[in-house]
C-alpha cells in the first residue's frame, strides 16, 4: 500500500505455495485479495510477488501477461518489488542450502534475474521505482574460489548493465538488491562494503552501481549478526551503498538454557536453514549452520544466561516475547527509527514471515490470511507512531 512519504509497503508472496505461474496466480487470489480486503479494501494495494524461475517463464508469455496486468487493474493492485531469492522450489520439501543455488557464479542466475527485471517493467506503474531482491552472490558453505568470486561480480555488472537499458528505456528507475543473510557468501555490513569495494575496483568510476545495486536490509538477517541498526544503516551510508528494499522480520532470540534446547526441538524442521549465532560472555560469536548442529552441542557448566543464541527462524512480527523465547524486534524497531531519522533512505519495504507452513502450533494462527492482518496491524500502528501513514 502507498504511505506517506513516497513508501511503499507490502506483504511478500513467498509466504505461499507456487512454483507455477498457475499456482503462483492462485494463491493471489485466494489469499492475497482476502488480506487485501481486510487491510485496504478501498486503496491501491500492493504486491511484493515471489516468482521462481518456472513461474517467471510462464508469466513472460506475452498472452499470460496482459491478463495478469488486467486482473491487477481489476482489483486495484500494483507491483513494486519481486522477491527473487529462492530460483526453484520453496516450500514443502528441503531447501536450505538449495535456495542460494543456482549463484551468482552462474549465468541461470543472471538471466533469471533479468528476466524478473523485465516483467517488472511491464507491471510497474508510472512513477515509480522497481526493486528485485536476490541471493548475497553465494553461500559460504560452497567456499568460493578467487576466479569464481570474480565470475559472479562479473555478472552483477552484466545485471547492472541491462538495468541501466531498462532504465533508459523506459524511463524508470529500477535497482537489484543484494539480501545479506547469515552464513551467506556476504552476512553483514562489513562484508557488503568490502564486497562493494572490490565491484568499484573491477570498473573503476563506473557511477551506475551506485544507481542500480544496493541492499535489502532484512531486519531478522541483521540482527542474528548483532549488528545495531544505526550503525549499520551509517556503515552503509558512509560507503554510498543503496538501501533498495527492507525486509520487516523478526527472529528468535534466547539463552540456551536446557529447557529452552528442549523446547527448540519444535523449530529444528527439515526444510529451511536456520543458521544460529551465539554470542559468548566475552563478546566472541561462533556460527552454527543450522539448528539442529546448535542444539547437539554440549552445554558448559551452569545455565547458560551468559551465552544468547541468534537463530535464523523468521517468526510473526507480533510474535510476544516468552518466558523462554525473545526475539529481535527491538533491531526492527530500530530500523523504523532510522527511516524516520533519514527520509528517503528506502522506500521498499516487505514484510516477510515465510515460515506458516512450518511454525509451531504456538505461533500459528488460525489462517495464513490471519496472520497476515494481525503483522499489517502490528506493522502500521509502528509506522503510524513514527509519523509515516497511509495515503
Amino acid at each position: 500500500m502507498k504511505l506517506n512519504h513516497g513508501l511503499h509497503l507490502a506483504y511478500c508472496t513467498n509466504v505461499h505455495r507456487g512454483e507455477t505461474w498457475a499456482e503462483t496466480f492462485a494463491a493471489l487470489e485466494k489469499h492475497t485479495l482476502a488480506v487485501r480486503r481486510r487491510v485496504a479494501p478501498d486503496q491501491p494495494y500492493a504486491i511484493g510477488l515471489r516468482l521462481g524461475d518456472t513461474a517467471s517463464r510462464e508469466l513472460a508469455d506475452p498472452a499470460r501477461l496482459r491478463a495478469f496486468q488486467s486482473w491487477l487493474r481489476l482489483h486495484g493492485c500494483y507491483v513494486f518489488t519481486i522477491n527473487g531469492f529462492p530460483y526453484g522450489h520453496f516450500h514443502g520439501r528441503r531447501v536450505k542450502e538449495q535456495v542460494f543455488q543456482p549463484d551468482w557464479t552462474t549465468p541461470e542466475r543472471l538471466e533469471y534475474t533479468n528476466r524478473l527485471f523485465d516483467l517488472l517493467a511491464e507491471l510497474l506503474p508510472e512513477g515509480m521505482t522497481g526493486s528485485v531482491s536476490t541471493v548475497p552472490i553465494s553461500h559460504k558453505l560452497f567456499r568460493l574460489t578467487a576466479s569464481q568470486a570474480a565470475a559472479a561480480r562479473a555478472n552483477i555488472w552484466r545485471c547492472v548493465d541491462h538495468l541501466e537499458k531498462l532504465t533508459r528505456r523506459t524511463g524508470r528507475d529500477f535497482h537489484l538488491g543484494l539480501e545479506p543473510e547469515p552464513l551467506g557468501y556476504v552476512e553483514n555490513t562489513g562484508e557488503v562494503v568490502s564486497l562493494f569495494e572490490q565491484l568499484r575496483a573491477d570498473r573503476p568510476g563506473d557511477q551506475r552501481l551506485r544507481e542500480h545495486l544496493g541492499v535489502n536490509y532484512d531486519t531478522c538477517h541483521l540482527a542474528i549478526e548483532y549488528e545495531a541498526p544505526q550503525q549499520a544503516f551509517a556503515r552503509l551510508r558512509k560507503a554510498g551503498i543503496r538501501i533498495s528494499k527492507i525486509h520487516l522480520s523478526n527472529a528468535l532470540r534466547v539463552h540456551p538454557t536446557a529447557q529452552v534446547r528442549e523446547a527448540l526441538k519444535a523449530f529444528a524442521e527439515d526444510v529451511y536453514f536456520h543458521q544460529v549465532i551465539e554470542r559468548r560472555a566475552d563478546g566472541e560469536l561462533v556460527r552454527y549452520a543450522d539448528l539442529d548442529e546448535a542444539l547437539v552441542t554440549e552445554m558448559a557448566d551452569g545455565p547458560q544466561l551468559d551465552r544468547e543464541w541468534r537463530i535464523h527462524f523468521h517468526i510473526p512480527l507480533h510474535a510476544a516475547p516468552t518466558p523462554l523465547f525473545g526475539n529481535t524486534a527491538d533491531h526492527l524497531l530500530g530500523t523504523l527509527d532510522e527511516v524516520r531519522s533519514h527520509p528517503g533512505m528506502c522506500s521498499h519495504f516487505e514484510m516477510e514471515t515465510y515460515t506458516w507452513e512450518v511454525l509451531p502450533g504456538a505461533l500459528k494462527q488460525s489462517s495464513v490470511v490471519e496472520q497476515l492482518v494481525a503483522e499489517y496491524e502490528w506493522t502500521l500502528a509502528e509506522f503510524a507512531h513514527r509519523g509515516i501513514r497511509r495515503v
